[in-house]
């Protein structure tokens, strides 16, 4: 089973002065530093303060751990040698979006000329997961039971209560800027490939877009590749969250294939009832009251995603994730929560944006190698 639910992941960073934690455009400085060491697992993003880490195709969540661990110290060796630290979170608590440059590439060029303050106010950041998956058929019958989770996951990695100098009051303040973009938020239900193939073939033929990658679902059948992309986490706090999230998308598709092969499926919710629990992960985080639509129930979100973690217990053998879910069980219990709440909880003590930077930073680096075992790689 572990080769064949392969893993890919997708980090969007922030890249800041490591003394003042200001956003720093310096992308082409450290593309042209950073891709002989890199080559393409390290992309500019649409801000000139961002970089994209890419993973190989990665067998298991062991390996995930070990070679993502390394490829982020690595990095974030590279950009400390410009007077740059990383930030994982799904904002900057303080920049301004209109201070901030675009990334010097057609594609960005391209974005901005269509969509304009849409785009240019997008200065967010995500994790996106890739799970693989052996047919386009079967990605398509599974992401349609996958979007009733969807709200679960942003749950657990809410890392976005600031924005702008301000506390917003919602532990995922991302999810409301990425709401701007056309084509994003949860996807409607598509009975067959063939039918999601032809809405994207009629809007490449319309001239709306190039390709499917210009659809922005919070999860999709990548168009290129034989995966199922997980779009809709923050940037979460740690090394060990991001992780974390990435076992728990793989074993998810993993026992949705069990049970599609044996003729089984969960229930398919429309998109409107799931929005209404997207609304309250982005708002309350871990906190939020879950609402069961099938069976007609409110539960905390905390107890509706143990019950989630229990679905995918039986597959995590196989997989050798047990680990990596044992550690969301604890983050459930953990009083402290999510790199929200961690935020939230230092601003309301402090009241400075600066010691939240400080935290983020510390996160970052939380739980990677050690220096001497990436110098040895």
């Amino acid at each position: 089973m572990k080769t064949r639910f392969t893993v890919g992941i997708e980090e969007e960073f922030q890249m800041v002065d490591r003394r003042t934690g200001d956003l720093c455009p310096r992308i082409q400085t450290i593309m042209e530093k950073g891709y002989p060491i890199f080559g393409e697992q390290i992309k500019p993003e649409q801000h000139q303060s961002m970089v994209e880490l890419i993973s190989d195709i990665l067998p298991d969540i062991a390996t995930a751990r070990k070679e993502m661990g390394v490829l982020r110290a690595k990095l974030a060796r590279l950009v400390g040698e410009e007077g740059l630290a990383l930030v994982s979170a799904g904002t900057h608590p303080a920049a301004l979006w209109q201070e901030e440059p675009i990334s010097p590439y057609e594609r960005y060029a391209r974005l901005e000329e269509e969509f304009q303050d849409a785009t240019r106010s997008n200065l967010v950041f995500g994790l996106h997961i890739h799970v693989g998956i052996d047919s386009h058929e079967r990605a398509v019958a599974l992401i349609n039971q996958l979007r009733t989770w969807l709200p679960h996951l942003l749950a657990l990695s809410t890392n976005s209560p600031l924005w702008a100098g301000r506390f917003t009051g919602l532990k995922s303040y991302r999810s409301v800027i990425w709401r701007t973009s056309i084509r994003s938020g949860i996807p409607e239900i598509f009975p067959s490939y063939g039918e999601l193939d032809a809405y994207i073939q009629t809007l490449i033929q319309m001239g709306c877009i190039e390709d499917g990658k210009k659809i922005w679902w919070d999860i999709r059948p990548h168009p290129f590749f034989p995966t199922i992309e997980f779009r809709v986490c923050d940037m979460p706090a740690t090394f060990d969250d991001t992780i974390a999230l990435a076992a728990l998308c793989q074993a998810l598709v993993a026992k949705l294939s069990w049970l599609y092969e044996r003729g089984l499926t969960t229930p398919v919710l429309p998109a409107h009832f799931i929005e209404e629990n997207k609304w309250r992960a982005i708002r309350w985080g871990l906190d939020a009251e879950a609402l069961d639509f099938v069976r007609g129930r409110h539960l905390s979100m905390r107890q509706s995603i143990s019950e989630l973690l229990d679905f995918v217990d039986e597959v995590l053998e196989d997989l050798g994730s047990r680990r990596e879910i044992d550690y969301l069980r604890t983050l459930l219990s953990d009083p402290w929560g999510t790199g929200a709440d961690h935020q939230i909880a230092l601003y309301q003590r402090t009241h400075s944006i600066v010691a939240v930077l400080r935290l983020l930073m510390q996160q970052t680096m939380q739980g990677l190698p050690e220096e001497s075992s990436v110098l040895a790689v």
